[in-house]
């Protein structure tokens, strides 16, 4: 989903050299390879069971990313979804399913459908249509109103009536929120995503009822590009933001995870995100207060509800402290954990988000397709990986269909970070298995 030219410059932050080579080793499937991105639900029959049974990988985060997709995620979640979950075991089933896939799934809106949304909850909204019964020309104004939603939310603003009246009439972002809340209570493990923000995109153009040179694929889910050729249009920003932060909350509330989509925007990226925790940032202290600190009192320092937690813990406060953490989970204006999935930014970049006082643990993820996709990509892929914390690196395919090439993408993925990093083959991927489920669970 998001294979495009990225910005960043390289990083040159220095690192030991790699201990141990992967290359020649068979690659330890058995020990659980974790695709923490991937959209197969664009290509349904690459999920047939035949082929789902086939599938290597242990287990698939899902991304929903536009309203036709939604519910496929949904529907193969139900039928493949994680029930019975041990983050730690290496397996969430009993032994007789641990080697058959299974899924995470994700729902979310992605920044290159934001365009077919509308933000109804505030005083101006820009689509405002409301049908009349006694107006003959409804239609006429439905459309009026849905070309003045994209002539605002479009740049350049678009003069084309022919291309706006081909687009969809938007959605209310309230709309959007309450089905993915209802979704994110049916499938308790389910994450937000694919999320985020987007320069680079452009709209595709309208399809012309009579371009007999193009025929749909049915095999592909309906929504996308589909190969056509790309308009002028790009998203304007503030609206891209506006419909990130709407689902960030709603992460915050509901105590989720986050997968977020970013290209050429990884510095309006971080502000927008760090608007949503602002006034939660964790507590840094200098190392002159951590020497006046009792050794393991500053381990309470992080948590915002240390002081309401110990107040009510009464004489078995270590126990009390940790059921009322679990229990505050969720209900902040912002999520507990997110992955920058696919990161192309810099190793320098990289670091505001692995600042002590960010209150989102922060992952990040990545692709063969769009971190090692152009000329030095590996080298500057590298300098980055060494950037991530061991504890907070994964690995996806970000591909439109599952089977033997998302694998093999997932395979050189798990493969590089193992030799960039220096771990045997084997640890890294038990390494990288115990990232994702501390991704999803926290």
């Amino acid at each position: 989903m998001c294979h495009q030219d990225r910005d960043g410059d390289t990083d040159n932050t220095s690192s030991p050299p790699p201990k141990t080579t992967t290359h020649n080793d068979p690659f330890p499937w058995h020990l659980g390879a974790y695709d923490a991105h991937c959209h197969p639900t664009d290509t349904m029959s690459s999920l047939c069971p035949s082929s789902f049974a086939a599938l290597r990988t242990r287990v698939l985060a899902i991304m929903a990313t536009r309203s036709q997709d939604q519910q496929l995620v949904a529907d193969v979640a139900a039928e493949h979804g994680i029930k019975h979950a041990n983050p730690y075991s290496g397996s969430s089933e009993s032994d007789s399913t641990a080697k058959s896939c299974k899924v995470v799934p994700a729902f979310g809106w992605h920044p290159w459908f934001s365009y077919q949304l509308y933000d109804d909850t505030v005083a101006n909204p820009t689509y405002n249509y409301k049908p009349s019964s006694t107006d003959n020309d409804d239609a006429s104004a439905e459309e009026d109103a849905r070309i003045n939603h994209y002539r605002a939310v479009l740049s350049p603003t678009p003069n084309d009536r022919s291309f706006l009246s081909s687009l969809p009439t938007p959605t209310p972002l309230s709309s959007l929120l309450s089905s993915t809340r209802e979704y994110l209570t049916r499938f308790p493990l389910a994450l937000v995503g694919e999320v985020g923000l987007d320069k680079g995109f452009r709209l595709p153009q309208q399809r012309l009822p009579d371009d007999d040179a193009y025929s749909r694929d049915e095999s592909i889910t309906p929504g996308g590009r589909e190969g056509r050729l790309l308009s002028p249009f790009r998203v304007q920003m503030q609206h891209q933001q506006a419909i990130l932060k709407a689902q960030l909350r709603l992460a915050g509330e509901m105590g989720r995870a986050v997968s977020v989509h970013g290209v050429q925007a990884h510095g309006v990226l971080y502000d927008t995100i760090a608007a949503c925790w602002k006034g939660h940032e964790k507590k840094v202290l200098s190392r002159r207060d951590k020497k006046r600190i009792a050794p393991g009192a500053e381990e309470s320092s992080d948590d915002d509800d240390g002081d309401e937690d110990e107040a009510s813990s009464g004489n078995d406060g270590s126990k009390a402290k940790k059921k009322k953490k679990k229990q505050n989970i969720g209900g902040k204006p912002f999520p507990p954990r997110i992955c920058l999935h696919s990161y192309s930014g810099s190793a320098d970049m990289l670091r505001q988000w692995f600042h002590p006082a960010v209150p989102s643990t922060i992952y990040a993820s990545f692709s063969t397709g769009v971190n090692m996709g152009n000329a030095g990509g590996k080298d500057k892929l590298a300098a980055v990986v060494r950037a991530v914390p061991d504890d907070r690196i994964l690995v996806e395919s970000d591909m439109h269909a599952a089977g033997e090439e998302a694998e093999a993408l997932l395979e050189e993925m798990y493969r590089f970070v193992c030799e960039v990093k220096g771990w045997g083959l084997e640890q890294g991927v038990e390494r990288i298995g115990g990232n994702f489920w501390r991704f999803v669970y926290g």
